[in-house]
């Protein structure tokens, strides 16, 4: 079935595309400064502009003084924040995380719902369910809600929409989109969590202005998401970024994946929990209770983390010598116990990082579940702007 989604955007070129990304993620914005940034001529800045004008989605500010060389009076370019809506689900461990933002990404709406089973029907009802919960609770006096971002974990292509391999749901090749478009009746797009959420940096987050970055998470499971010249990565397999099962020890513990030595087997959540149980021999020991020992001085529980500080580090530094970038932006819950091991993290990436790979700043960014589904929501943005959502392939 091929998947023919309207964009109510007219924007019939990449330059297009890229004037109205610019102004979305710059804005207020001078369009002498769009083209400067853009590397596109005043006339095709001009033509894109009034368009988006006309639309509704791009607004002129007042004036801000004179114009070089011209005496006449520069307006700023900003997008009209209430022009649309999206919404944004994200399925947690737990629990599915929903929120409403508007064109700038600011959170109108946002809510939680208990995750009750893993199945598919069972997921879709309940996205369906927290989708009508947003709608109803979305003020009727604001503009459209016609486009909804869904993000999940695992191996997802999104031009398809379809999950192909998730093993935390146990999915393989559901055709996720496509399901929920017909349960809600919105326009569906379907991406990886981690790169949903490296597109919410790229353009309203940490990564603004910044060309090549990397994003970072760390928690029940170590992974990335990729931007190389303003581009994310997916990779030819939908799998670009996958640096926590890097493996690191060949003699380490073994991986869910099957291998041994994984970053993610040294370093997520419930590596670092089971490694100290094995080492204290407490077998009720919890998240907190692992931080809290460490904390508290317990030698064989700040051994594990710094372990851990010190795998991550390889990890950050295999991404600085592989991709360059400029910028590596660490966030997920595991920054919880970043105290207990981001010296570790620090001098082993400074250690491994080749040459001028150690001058790639690394940023601490500390971001709330409600920001993995605003980063769906924020996918639907990117759906509607990038023109390569214009020829999907089929299912």
């Amino acid at each position: 079935m091929e998947r023919r989604h309207a964009n109510e955007l007219p924007l019939d070129t990449p330059a297009d595309a890229l004037v109205c990304e610019t102004i979305l993620t710059q804005g207020p914005i001078l369009r002498g400064e769009v083209s400067r940034q853009t590397g596109l001529s005043s006339a095709a800045v001009t033509r894109a502009t009034r368009t988006l004008l006309e639309a509704g989605y791009v607004i002129e500010l007042g004036p801000t003084g004179p114009r070089a060389g011209s005496g006449r009076p520069a307006s700023l370019l900003d997008v009209r924040a209430d022009r649309e809506f999206f919404a944004g689900v994200t399925v947690a461990t737990e629990e599915l995380i929903g929120v409403v933002i508007d064109l700038k990404a600011g959170v109108q709406i946002a809510r939680h719902r208990p995750l009750s089973s893993r199945g598919v029907a069972s997921v879709v009802s309940e996205i369906a369910d927290l989708v009508a919960e947003l709608k109803r609770e979305f003020p009727r006096s604001s503009g459209s809600m016609n486009r909804l971002g869904v993000t999940v974990s695992g191996d997802v292509d999104r031009s398809l929409g379809v999950a192909q391999y998730s093993p935390f749901l146990q999915w393989r090749n559901v055709p996720l989109a496509h399901l929920l478009e017909s349960e809600t009746g919105l326009i569906t797009v379907l991406e990886n969590n981690v790169r949903g959420l490296t597109i919410g940096e790229q353009w309203f987050g940490a990564g603004v202005g910044v060309s090549s970055f990397a994003l970072v998470t760390i928690g029940a499971g170590i992974g990335s998401g990729l931007v190389v010249n303003g581009s994310v990565l997916t990779g030819a397999h939908g799998v670009a970024g996958e640096i926590g099962h890097i493996s690191i020890d060949p003699l380490g513990p073994q991986c869910r994946c099957g291998c041994r030595g994984c970053v993610e087997a040294i370093a997520s959540d419930q590596a670092i929990i089971d490694q100290i149980r094995s080492k204290t021999g407490i077998a009720g020991l919890t998240g907190p209770d692992a931080i809290a020992l460490a904390k508290s001085g317990d030698p064989a529980a700040r051994s594990v983390f710094s372990r851990a500080g010190r795998a991550i580090g390889l990890a950050l530094a295999a991404l600085a010598n592989l991709i360059g970038p400029e910028r590596i932006v660490i966030s997920g819950e595991g920054l919880a116990a970043l105290d207990l091991f981001e010296t570790e993290v620090r001098q082993s990436f400074a250690a491994q990082a080749f040459a001028t790979a150690e001058q790639c700043e690394i940023v601490i960014r500390p971001l709330s579940f409600e920001h993995w589904a605003r980063g769906a929501a924020i996918v639907a943005i990117h759906d509607l702007i990038t023109p390569e959502t214009k020829n999907r392939r089929t299912i």
